[in-house]
């Protein structure tokens, strides 16, 4: 049973297409005064539905499709409109590279960016907003039982966030109660009408006492399930959580059929070989600048660590004032700085184009987790549970900890920020696919053209 309902991202979808037919109407029905006959609508129809798969590509890359906070409304109005401006802008291109169609729409198609800028906010904020909390009618009622700071934070979330299709009735922290009070308290809780499930920890010991008794609850009821609470967090905050896994979480989540690692490779070869051969034209540019900012050396060479831990050597353009070799002195920081031509290359991410080799050699992958420096790697392992799980898959240029964590340590041993990194790579690392890579390249298509990182 999955409690994160997906399919309202199917709705939203199906909305977004629903308002762009309607915004087509509106913006004949304004162009014209008065309402658009059939044979009117249809010969605009036909070469719009074309333009409608190209700007969900570009919603989709506008991060319109992503998890919905607080924080994303706030900006909703602007993503919507730069996004449709973005659509106009393809849809004039359309209509002059493909004159077949017979239309040079320039006033409908700028009566279609208000219209359907208007339209699209008032479907995504004020109606999708309310939309899938009178879809499931009343939210599901269940039961955390589990302690320590993560099993905290999933409650806070759960209790703050109304636009979930449950809530939990009560948390019982087993860190507070003896187990038999943990068992009685879980038990009389569950065994109330209304309530439709139970998260655990299936480490606690607190459970693992009353599991055989909790199970049986299960058959005593119409509708209610035990959910690992790993599995919900990881739905909700889309990374795992460090303070619940265990060794037999991280084994199980190893495994990849032959088939989907071939087929990963193969992306790999023929995505980083076009991908190098479109950029090769940009070397020279690149080493001008280079040399012309402080007449260094263009490339350096760094040794990280790959694949079940064995060294690799990567190459990349330089931008910094040496090479950045992960080994700091007593203060931990290095004593080297971005140049100016280097901070342009770390934003476009040009400096890291020279590792498509790497890509091609199957040193790296184009998704996996940041390949670390040799000295960094063996203080997070030190330091840090877990850590060596991030070497059990290749190494990447992007990845899910990459384009979902922004405070990556730079220049510096981070070890609290390094394991917010590591709860996201171990999430790659359980459902990793290729469906999943290409969301992470798209994204990341998405960051470099918004410039945001570094």
């Amino acid at each position: 049973m999955s409690l994160v309902r997906k399919r309202e991202y199917v709705v939203l979808l199906i909305g977004d297409v629903a308002v762009f037919g309607i915004s087509l109407w509106m913006t004949l029905f304004v162009r014209y005064w008065r309402a658009p006959d059939p044979e009117l609508f249809l010969t605009h129809l036909v070469p719009f539905s074309f333009l409608f798969v190209a700007w969900l590509g570009v919603f989709f890359l506008a991060g319109l499709y992503g998890k919905h906070t607080r924080l994303f409304r706030s900006k909703l109005p602007t993503t919507i409109f730069y996004a449709q401006l973005i659509n106009v802008l393809l849809a004039a291109l359309f209509f002059f590279l493909i004159p077949a169609f017979g239309l040079a729409p320039k006033t409908i198609l700028v009566l279609y960016l208000l219209i359907s800028s208007i339209l699209i906010y008032l479907w995504r904020v004020p109606i999708f907003s309310h939309l899938p909390m009178l879809l499931r009618g009343r939210r599901l009622k269940g039961v955390l039982i589990a302690s320590g700071p993560d099993a905290k934070l999933l409650a806070q979330e759960v209790a703050s966030d109304n636009r979930l299709p449950f809530m939990f009735a009560q948390v019982v922290d087993t860190s507070k109660s003896a187990s038999h009070q943990v068992i009685q308290q879980a038990l009389r809780l569950a065994a109330e009408d209304d309530m439709a499930f139970l998260v655990v920890d299936f480490s606690d010991k607190a459970f693992e006492a009353a599991r055989p008794i909790m199970y049986s609850t299960i058959f005593q009821k119409e509708r209610f399930v035990i959910i690992d609470i790993v599995e919900l967090y990881q739905e909700v905050f889309d990374r795992v959580p460090l303070s619940l896994v265990t060794y037999e979480w991280v084994l199980s989540s190893v495994s990849a059929s032959r088939l989907s690692g071939a087929l990963k490779r193969a992306l790999d070869i023929i995505g980083a070989a076009v991908l190098g051969i479109i950029s090769l034209p940009f070397y020279p540019c690149v080493a001008l600048a280079i040399k012309l900012d402080d007449r260094g050396p263009v490339f350096i060479l760094q040794e990280r660590v790959g694949r079940y831990q064995k060294p690799i050597r990567v190459v990349k353009f330089r931008s910094m004032t040496g090479n950045d070799r992960g080994e700091y002195g007593e203060d931990g920081k290095t004593k080297l700085s971005v140049t100016r031509v280097g901070n342009f290359l770390r934003r476009s991410r040009i400096d890291e184009l020279p590792q498509l080799w790497a890509v091609l050699k199957g040193d790296l992958s184009l998704v996996g987790p940041r390949p670390e420096f040799p000295a960094l790697s063996r203080e997070y392992s030190a330091k840090i549970p877990y850590y060596n799980a991030r070497h059990l898959i290749t190494p990447g240029l992007t990845g899910w900890a990459q384009i979902k964590h922004h405070a990556h340590p730079h220049h510096a041993p981070d070890i609290e920020q390094t394991k917010h990194k590591l709860s996201h790579d171990l999430y790659y690392l359980k459902h990793r696919s290729l469906l999943l890579d290409l969301f992470i390249i798209l994204q990341t298509i998405r960051i470099i053209l918004t410039a945001r990182g570094s």
